[in-house]
């Protein structure tokens, strides 16, 4: 086994004692439904306590990537504008607060921060939601995956990930426990299912490849379910991941921070391989003529962005006049329509890199990377790579040397969104409308690959 942190086991009812006393502390500092904290914690038991006591009295936790350097954050945490931030010394003041009553169901949705092509973050905002919307959020999430009190989940993302909490909310609310694995290892993950044998776990393909790399015969077949999604999974690695656990125990889903799209079993996966599903409950799918993808929600599962109406609008449109059903929402990606309603993507957003499962946006890297002396034009992309579905790169026009683009990026960027590879090239490829053709470079280069971006 892998040394590490120690896994940590987090008992349903330890937790709401947990969450009562969180939002109660929050409450006697005068913070109401709507307000907004920021929690600079690790991601513990602790942290899943503060981020559902938060939402079961109206308050919107603020999650942001652990990895982001100061002043990335510093922009953040000006954009949240957060009625209160909470470190590890704040959340063990909170725990010894006097308990409040909660509501049985969060009131609220996180707010993550996404980018865009613009290369600045956008918070994704559900504002408070009625009780029986926040009922119904619940009840979909429990219908479609079956929480029960006899689960233990095994949380192997950390909680700046919108779908660690979904499904540890999902499973103490339901009266089962959360095993939270810490920094990712695979070592260490084997051994949680070897002694731990939870019986749901989510990882994305990037953890499924080092665990496989780590042992070719993996615990797989105790679990009930495990989830995957956050980037696409190469069909050799779903196989083994079938052999290992069994069809009935594979899912896949395609969503992202704003919204849930499908949801696909594995019988349905190999009778139409490359597939990520038909929808979910309760949510239609539409392909427009330009390939992009709409999904249809229901009102509990709406959103818009953190004081960037002009973004709100462009990922939101309404439903055609006279029809009954919801109004839809993109984030840009392409993809096609069987007859039968299944969806496969053609391509996951042009702006974006999928690395390790976190999302990279060219714009926001560029933008850092042009800082740096000798570099007067830059052109993100991803590879193909067998460990973390993309690796960054960048091609860059100037006079700088490769590895002084590289050791910029440690200055200047979280480490996922650092280039692992710099190319200096003459000039980039742009179309006759001046945008840069990024999906092109990583055949210009040699790297082979698909190459995104």
């Amino acid at each position: 086994m892998s040394a590490g942190p120690t896994i940590e086991l987090l008992r349903a009812a330890d937790a709401e004692d947990r969450q009562r006393r969180i939002a109660g502390g929050l409450l006697a500092v005068g913070l109401r439904p709507g307000d907004r904290v920021v929690l600079r914690t690790p991601s513990t038991g602790d942290m899943l306590a503060a981020i559902l006591g938060a939402l079961r009295v109206g308050i919107v936790p603020v999650l942001l990537h652990a990895g982001l350097l100061e002043h990335e954050r510093a922009l953040l945490l000006e954009d949240a504008a957060p009625d209160l931030v909470i470190d590890e010394v704040g959340l063990s003041s909170l725990l010894a607060a006097e308990p409040t009553e909660l509501a049985p169901w969060p009131l609220a949705r996180p707010m993550h921060y996404t980018s865009g092509t613009t290369g600045h973050p956008k918070g994704v905002w559900s504002g408070v939601l009625e009780e029986a919307e926040a009922a119904a959020l619940v009840a979909e999430e429990r219908d479609l995956w079956g929480f029960a009190a006899d689960d233990v989940h095994l949380v192997c993302s950390p909680f700046h990930h919108s779908v660690a909490i979904r499904f540890s909310a999902g499973t103490l609310l339901a009266g089962g426990d959360v095993a939270i694995l810490g920094p990712f290892d695979a070592g260490r993950a084997i051994d949680a299912l070897h002694r731990i044998e939870p019986t749901t776990t989510f990882m994305v393909p990037a953890h499924l490849q080092r665990v496989f790399a780590a042992s070719p015969t993996p615990p797989l077949a105790g679990l009930r379910l495990l989830a995957h999604a956050g980037s696409p999974c190469p069909a050799p690695l779903k196989r083994r991941v079938l052999e290992a656990a069994g069809d009935d125990v594979v899912w896949e889903f395609y969503g992202s921070t704003e919204g849930q799209f499908t949801v696909c079993s594995a019988e349905e996966w190999r009778e139409r391989p490359g597939t990520v599903g038909r929808a979910r409950r309760h949510r239609s799918l539409e392909v427009d003529p330009d390939g992009t993808v709409w999904c249809a929600v229901p009102e509990y599962a709406r959103f818009s962005y953190w004081r960037a109406p002009e973004a709100t609008a462009a990922a939101w449109r309404p439903a055609p006049p006279g029809a009954p059903g919801p109004s839809a929402f993109t984030v840009g990606d392409l993809g096609r329509l069987d007859d039968d309603g299944y969806l496969f993507l053609d391509g996951r957003r042009d702006d974006l890199v999928i690395t390790g499962g976190v999302n990279v946006y060219p714009a926001e890297v560029e933008q850092a990377l042009v800082a740096i002396p000798g570099v007067s034009e830059a052109a993100v992309f991803g590879v193909d790579d067998d460990r973390w579905g993309q690796r960054v790169c960048v091609a860059f026009v100037g006079d700088a040397a490769p590895e002084d683009v590289v050791a910029g990026a440690r200055e200047r960027l979280a480490a996922h969104k650092r280039p692992k590879q710099a190319f200096a090239v003459a000039s980039l490829p742009h179309t006759t409308t001046g945008k840069v053709q990024r999906n092109l470079l990583a055949g210009l280069l040699g790297l082979g690959g698909k190459g995104r971006g």
